[in-house]
């Protein structure tokens, strides 16, 4: 049974303006709206890149989406930054609608898509869970049935009756997650809005995110960027990217084709002028790589060289350098940094750090890096990352060619007696 229908969903904003646009375009809409003819703006518009700079004043969101999700179904929706993954809950949670297209549900719908979303601040965290509860459509005494495990949940007993405008960004979010997750509603929709919370709450909630789908037998959409909460949570994956979907399917799947889409090139090696390197005012990158230190291509034994080149134009300051190694399920593998100057005495020049993952010390599996350049270990100088990423290739030991568990793969020397 079909919970939830997207049938060629758009979603259009014009840059820089509240609302459609201005009044002759409102009225060229009109007029073409009369005459039969399609709407004008809908065939200009620019993807969501927010890399680069705008030609149009239109952009797309998303557009052309089509999926069907049946009941029971957990659906992680993945993508990177501005690929669309907001804009269509708010889509499928009724908060806007789509420029062109349909969305079909079946059920209500529970919403968690940013903090407060739903609350109104001068009333009390008692009073919203019953407004909460009355917008589903529940009866004021299905309501009171839920209520006390509800407040458990959530761990705000105490300023219960207290106006949530006062409550914490966590306290809000754990009220709000409380109230979407136990009020009777056959979809819920959950944004990133979890990592406001600690992370005794946030395993807490995917614990009763799984208890809804799984046990309730009720439809859950989770968006997030902890890959591996979404592989134990959902069931199967939406890929987004630049506001088209790019892969429907099992979670595994869907996962995998986000890490080799996500993977940028292993090297990066700025060609042209020095001020239009990546970079700011303070630093200019102009080569960072990860390349084998034996052998052609980068696998479990071959290590890892990492070589990093940039020009500082800051004289007489203590200057360092992090490098932060991060999964695609986002898990830090290690967080080092380098003194490039000691005593105050950085130059303006170009400088050079290199080092060495060893082998045997990285698992197989795609990782990418972010960098830090800091003065005095304290003031961020400039930051950026996944500037590059590289693959760790597996290899064959004895008759295992599987991939195995774990970030690190340690060739230990073993005393057996």
């Amino acid at each position: 049974m079909l919970a939830l229908k997207a049938e060629n969903i758009s979603k259009q904003y014009r840059l820089g303006q509240v609302g459609t646009g201005t009044l002759s375009h409102d009225l060229n809409r009109f007029w073409h709206q009369v005459r039969g003819k399609e709407d004008p703006y809908l065939k200009i518009g620019e993807a969501n890149d927010r890399s680069s700079k705008a030609e149009s004043e239109y952009v797309w969101s998303l557009q052309d989406i089509n999926f069907e999700i049946e009941q029971g179904d957990a659906v992680g929706i993945i993508g990177r930054n501005g690929a669309g993954k907001s804009t269509l809950l708010k889509l499928l949670s009724k908060v806007t609608k789509p420029t062109t297209g349909k969305i079909y549900t079946n059920g209500r719908i529970a919403s968690l898509l940013e903090v407060g979303t739903g609350f109104h601040p001068e009333m009390t965290g008692r009073e919203n869970i019953y407004l909460n509860g009355a917008i589903l459509g529940m009866s004021r005494k299905e309501i009171k049935r839920k209520f006390d495990e509800i407040v458990d949940f959530s761990g705000v007993e105490r300023y219960i009756d207290t106006p949530v405008k006062r409550y914490s960004s966590g306290m809000y979010v754990r009220l709000a997650f409380a109230v979407a997750a136990h009020l009777e509603s056959e979809i819920l929709i959950v944004d990133e809005v979890l990592a406001v919370g600690d992370a005794e709450f946030q395993k807490k909630c995917l614990g009763k995110m799984g208890d809804v789908s799984k046990g309730e037998g009720r439809t859950v959409l989770f968006v997030s960027h902890n890959l591996t909460a979404v592989k134990e949570l959902c069931t199967t994956g939406i890929l987004l990217d630049q506001g088209r979907l790019v892969y429907s399917g099992g979670v595994e799947e869907s996962v995998i084709e986000y890490q080799r889409n996500s993977l940028t090139k292993s090297s990066y090696v700025h060609e042209g002028e020095l001020e239009t390197a990546m970079g700011n005012d303070n630093i200019r990158i102009t080569e960072f790589s990860a390349s084998p230190c034996i052998g052609r291509i980068i696998d479990i034994d071959s290590g890892v060289h990492v070589k990093l080149k940039f020009f500082n134009n800051l004289p007489n300051i203590t200057l360092d350098v992090t490098f932060e190694l991060r999964t695609y399920e986002e898990v830090v593998v290690f967080h080092t940094g380098a003194l490039v100057s000691k005593n105050n005495d950085s130059q303006k020049k170009y400088y050079e750090v290199n080092f060495e993952i060893p082998a045997q010390f990285l698992n197989a599996g795609n990782y990418y890096f972010k960098i830090i350049f800091g003065q005095n270990q304290r003031v961020n100088l400039f930051s950026c990352d996944n500037i590059i990423s590289f693959e760790v290739e597996n290899i064959k030991i004895g008759s295992n060619t599987n991939t195995l568990p774990g970030v690190v793969r340690p060739k230990f020397d073993y005393k057996i007696w």
